[in-house]
């Protein structure tokens, strides 16, 4: 049966670019060999959806077949099935064959690796291999340079940049699994999980807090000290402060290189002491 790189995918011919990356993405989620060892069927659904990646996202193999002139696996129309130095269509799993498959669903740089292609003789790169690691929200925010052990033990020197958030995956050229035929290794791809934090929260390249404020200080104007990722900084607080005043700590945001994010920070006026008499016949007397 011809397939259909669309419905394969499941995408409209309208489909845009974005819109055929997002199906893929999914599709390798769900089907990538790495998740599901020895399923043949799974692995062979994983490869006729990368195949029909390789066509939709490039702009001329897109029209190509569109107008008939390439099959499903890039062959022109006429000639698929006929061999001749190709390596094999999509049949079979790549890694019986040796080869090292560097398809990443969390990547972008995908094509040119399908589609009916010669295969490149030679020593070819390892397999990469994946981590999932926690890392802290004062990490994701500031940037750090941490030493990982990871799940199978395995030591990673790992830079982490600021601005980074869940979902984000890292790649350590050359940490991954070594190359069976004389190749350069494969790479470490670390997928972040930020944990949350109890004090800030984060909206883009800011952070948002709540910060309790002394009644004393609220009527009569202050310092505070006030905690960031950073570490502890003083906050000039006006006098006539009131519950729900936000005040602006510059550039203690994420800590982008070019433009740092700011710390917002909403005052809340609390009782240093609710049983205090002297405030209390204070109250009385208003």
């Amino acid at each position: 049966m011809t397939r259909d790189p669309y419905q394969t995918l499941g995408v409209t011919k309208s489909a845009s670019t974005e819109e055929i990356r997002k199906a893929y993405r999914k599709k390798a989620k769900e089907l990538h060999p790495d998740l599901h060892p020895n399923d043949e069927k799974k692995a062979n659904a994983f490869k006729e959806a990368s195949a029909a990646f390789e066509i939709l996202s490039d702009e001329s193999k897109r029209a190509q077949f569109d107008r008939g002139e390439i099959d499903a696996d890039g062959n022109p129309t006429g000639f698929a099935g006929a061999g001749g130095g190709y390596g094999g269509g999509f049949g079979g799993g790549f890694r019986q064959h040796g080869s090292s498959f560097q398809g990443d669903p969390f990547e972008d740089i995908l094509s040119g690796m399908f589609g009916g292609q010669r295969r490149r003789a030679g020593p070819r790169k390892g397999a990469d291999t994946r981590y999932r690691v926690d890392i802290s929200f004062e990490d994701s925010v500031l940037g750090a340079k941490r030493q990982m052990t990871m799940a199978d033990n395995k030591s990673l020197n790992v830079s982490i940049p600021p601005g980074v958030a869940t979902g984000q995956v890292l790649r350590l050229k050359s940490q991954g699994e070594p190359s069976q035929t004389g190749g350069p290794p494969g790479d470490a791809l670390l997928e972040l999980h930020v944990r949350p934090s109890k004090t800030w929260t984060r909206e883009g390249s800011d952070l948002r807090m709540s910060v309790p404020l002394p009644l004393k200080t609220a009527v009569l104007g202050g310092n505070i000290e006030v905690p960031t990722p950073a570490g502890t900084v003083t906050l000039k607080v006006p006098e006539g402060a009131n519950t729900g005043m936000v005040l602006r700590l510059r550039n203690k945001g994420v800590q982008f290189k070019d433009t740092p994010g700011h710390l917002y920070a909403r005052l809340e006026v609390t009782l240093e002491d609710p049983k205090d008499e002297s405030l209390r016949e204070w109250a009385r007397q208003r």
